[in-house]
């Protein structure tokens, strides 16, 4: 998806969150937004399930509340907050929790969290 496509959406998107009229919710499933810049993007209730994320950069607002993600995305999302380096006891007890689904991650290996 190029980058003029995404930011019509996106804005469409931000009207739709507005309840403004001829405006849509973004519908990004199975969409290549591979190295998209998504920092300011208010994502909140778009559907990305199975969107290719990769090298792309999530916002890390409350524009990301309620979007939905397929697994795929949870385990890649799982997997960036473990690969943190973070002495803080409550962050490591996060990280243990969680470890096992982020190992599941397509890029673990690439983060250190698995070998192959």
């Amino acid at each position: 998806m190029d980058a003029t496509e995404l930011k019509t959406i996106l804005d469409n998107h931000k009207k739709w969150l507005a309840d403004e009229e001829g405006s849509e919710k973004a519908d990004l499933r199975e969409a290549d937004l591979r190295g998209a810049d998504l920092r300011l993007a208010d994502l909140s209730r778009a559907d990305l399930r199975r969107a290719d994320l990769d090298f792309s950069c999530w916002p890390l607002s409350c524009g990301s509340k309620d979007v939905k993600v397929d697994r795929r995305i949870a385990a890649q999302l799982a997997a960036h907050f473990c690969a943190v380096a973070c002495d803080d006891p409550d962050y490591q007890a996060a990280r243990a929790a969680i470890l096992e689904f982020a190992k599941s991650s397509h890029r673990a290996v690439e983060l250190g969290l698995t070998e192959e």
